[in-house]
């Protein structure tokens, strides 16, 4: 016999408590300890794949597993199902003493983790967002590709399952870009949010994306009150209060610089960026601390300070980690946390000098950064969904049992992944918000950055019509940026509709078809006998079953890998049709004859089913010739109910001949504006001739070298190395390069 009891002094720190081991020798594969969670204190979040159970020796408190509350006190045991994530959290005023045991199950683990419903995604509601788009242009394949593309294909996959899941966004229409473009436009930016707010709208229903929620900042009635409040609560927290910080300002206007206004080099991976935020590391920055720091209208910056709301960022190192540790966090984003907190101090202003915004509350000619806008945003978006659909949620009170999943590209993780679950712990002390992060990485045309300016581009409208959406939508999820930059080519594009979704996946289906009518009359046939290649062509199906169901579920999203399960739904049946052809019109195998068409229609059936979340409408329309309407997720491969009459024979699902774009205009000749822009980064009179000198002869400096080669960058997506700026070419000389490296 062993006896082992409760010593205070043998605890030590873990899982952010106090526990001790239990020893216990000769039992083989099992482990215990002892646990004390003081009062107003909790353990760490975390999961694991061990079985494991708890019994509550004294104090009382709640488990919390997977967002759901439950109340323990003496005499309450726990078991734990692998992979549950769980806190206990001491409610009481005297310490919560537990034992805990622990072991492995293998396959019962596997059995859990393959589960499409983990972590209660089936019993609570689940808020997808894709990040709210800016309404200073429409959107591109780029912008599709990522967010929306991927929210879509989530929400859709959710709802087969069962699961009550929306998806919401809208237009972000604060943006200081909006501001740009309607200087550029000589509009104001209300009319340039409303316009590009209802083309991005038009735009995603083209796509087949049609938002549950969608807000739009500017015009929304109760927007702007619910901010106000919002950040109000995070002043009264303490920790967001008026502070002076460095700022910068263009030194012939004196206008404050941040965002879109000012550019220079990332002061954490020397690459070129435009203020608060560097697109290739992910980290944010202040402008004040930007390398060679430059203005869009002038060039010439001077460095000063004013007084903005600010959050020291610094301090909340523990809360951004303890919320990484509850929901699904990319290790990618983990790391860019474990960067950006190497910084012994960082003040991130919340608050700007600025007049399109909402300003916060007792700061004049301010305007509350879109940024941490957008945190309540989301909020206010499940408030806003909820009083349609007859629920009382409340962007004030937000709720433990809330699911919340966002999808955003990589440029955008600081702001979800790290700020904003600082600033709900501020506004709401007592939410423990329950987030999952989907991140993509840029989608490049033609192996570079889609660029607006040099019509380096393909829009959604160019490409999208009834008859190619599920193609696009295809070929997109094929070639997703899911951990690495991907690229869009249009030949590749055409090519892959051609040579996989007509010539495979169409020619396929209509050859079953022509043999179902040949041999059977249109009727599918019950099966008969199953020979072994049957069986394990039944077994490979069910393979790709759960394969695809792993790659849309919640934990392993991955479009990519869900769309090449899809193709080899296809492959996997051709072959076996191939193999089994030969014996078509033998005699003495008829039985098994039916069991080979059977089969071969139960992949179709399948087909059609794991294709809706990626394509709705080949999906929905091969479901119907089948019989079907509005299938639910399958868990298993299922025969078509013999009997059915299917007509598969000469069914056009793809177009040939996807629909071009409009042609567009040749690109202008640089060289005006390239002889402008280095008069003006010069200083040189507005009647200076530059055309025929060089920028040395010029007297160029090394700083404004550096200007002009960030303005091309900016304008025409080149990146120009500073030796062939200050090479012997002279400006129109090097305008003719520029004109050459664009119609490229």
């Amino acid at each position: 016999m062993r006896i082992d009891t409760f010593d205070p002094a043998a605890l030590s720190d873990a899982f952010g408590i106090d526990m001790s081991t239990i020893d216990l020798p000769g039992v083989i594969g099992l482990g215990a300890s002892w646990g004390r969670v003081a009062p107003g204190t909790r353990s760490d979040a975390h999961q694991h794949d061990e079985i494991e159970m708890f019994v509550i020796v004294s104090g009382s408190g709640e488990v919390v597993v997977d967002g759901a509350r439950h109340p323990v006190q003496p005499g309450t045991v726990i078991k734990f199902d692998p992979f549950e994530t769980h806190v206990l959290d001491n409610t009481g005023d005297t310490d919560v003493v537990f034992v805990t045991c622990y072991w492995r199950e293998p396959r019962h683990a596997g059995e859990v983790a393959a589960r499409p419903g983990r972590r209660r995604f089936a019993e609570r509601p689940v808020f997808v967002f894709s990040t709210p788009p800016t309404p200073n242009g429409d959107l591109h394949l780029g912008h599709l590709s990522g967010p929306y593309l991927g929210a879509d294909a989530f929400v859709r996959f959710q709802r087969m399952n069962g699961v009550r899941a929306w998806h919401l966004t809208g237009s972000d229409d604060y943006q200081s870009y909006v501001v740009a473009q309607a200087a550029q436009e000589k509009s104001t930016p209300e009319q340039v949010a409303a316009h590009y707010g209802a083309e991005i709208t038009r735009t995603l229903e083209l796509m087949d994306i049609r938002p549950d929620q969608f807000t739009v900042t500017s015009t929304d009635p109760g927007y702007r009150e619910g901010l106000r409040d919002f950040f109000a609560a995070l002043e009264a927290s303490g920790k967001v209060a008026r502070r002076e910080l460095p700022a910068l300002f263009d030194k012939e206007t004196g206008q404050y610089l941040y965002e879109v206004d000012v550019s220079g080099t990332c002061p954490s991976c020397e690459a070129a960026t435009n203020g608060n935020i560097c697109e290739e590391c992910g980290e944010p920055n202040n402008a004040a601390d930007l390398v060679e720091a430059r203005t869009r209208r002038s060039g010439a910056v001077r460095t000063g300070s004013v007084e903005r709301l600010a959050l020291p960022l610094h301090e909340f190192r523990e809360v951004v980690t303890a919320h990484h540790r509850l929901g699904r966090v990319p290790a990618r984003l983990r790391e860019l946390a474990e960067r950006v907190f190497t910084r012994e101090t960082f003040e991130l202003p919340l608050s700007h000098p600025a007049q399109w915004g909402v300003p916060p509350c007792g700061v004049d000619g301010q305007v509350i950064w879109v940024w941490p806008e957008m945190s309540y945003g989301f909020l206010h978006g499940i408030a806003e969904l909820g009083a349609r659909i007859g629920e009382t949620w409340h962007p004030d009170k937000p709720e433990q049992n809330w699911k919340i999943v966002h999808f955003f590209g990589y440029d955008n993780s600081f702001y979800h992944s790290i700020l904003y679950p600082v600033l709900y712990r501020l506004a709401f002390p007592d939410w423990e918000p329950d987030i999952d992060y989907h991140v993509n990485e840029f989608y490049l045309l033609d192996n570079r950055k889609f660029s607006t300016s040099r019509r380096h581009a393909v829009w959604g409208k160019d490409i999208l019509s009834p008859e190619t959406v599920d193609a696009v939508r295809f070929y997109l999820s094929r070639t997703r940026s899911e951990g690495e930059r991907t690229n869009f080519e249009r030949e590749a594009y055409t090519a892959t509709v051609r040579e996989v979704l007509i010539h495979r996946w169409q020619s396929w289906l209509d050859a079953l078809g022509r043999r179902l009518n040949t041999r059977f009359a249109g009727v599918i046939p019950d099966a008969g006998i199953w020979t072994p290649e049957h069986t394990a062509f039944y077994a490979r199906l069910g393979g790709r079953l759960a394969a695809v169901t792993a790659h849309l579920g919640q934990d392993g999203f991955s479009l990519r890998a869900a769309t090449a399960e899809l193709e080899g739904i296809v492959t996997d049946a051709r072959a076996f049709a191939e193999r089994e052809e030969v014996l078509a019109g033998a005699s003495g195998w008829q039985s098994e004859n039916r069991t080979a068409m059977a089969l071969e229609l139960a992949a179709a059936r399948l087909l059609s089913r794991v294709a809706t979340p990626v394509m709705p409408r080949f999906a929905a329309r091969l479901a119907a010739l089948l019989g079907e309407s509005e299938p639910s997720w399958p868990s298993t491969v299922d025969l078509v109910p013999a009997g059915t009459r299917v007509d598969l024979t000469g069914q056009v699902f793809f177009a040939s001949e996807p629909s071009a774009p409009e042609p567009q205009e040749a690109a202008p000749d640089p060289l005006p504006w390239l002889a402008e822009l280095v008069r003006s980064t010069l200083g040189l009179p507005a009647e200076a001739v530059v055309a025929d000198r060089t920028l040395r002869e010029l007297g160029a400096s090394s700083l404004q070298a550096v200007a002009v080669q960030y303005q091309i960058l900016e304008r025409l997506d080149l990146d120009v190395p500073m030796s062939e700026l200050l090479s012997e070419r002279n400006v129109a000389a090097l305008s003719q390069k520029l004109a050459e490296a664009v119609a490229r």
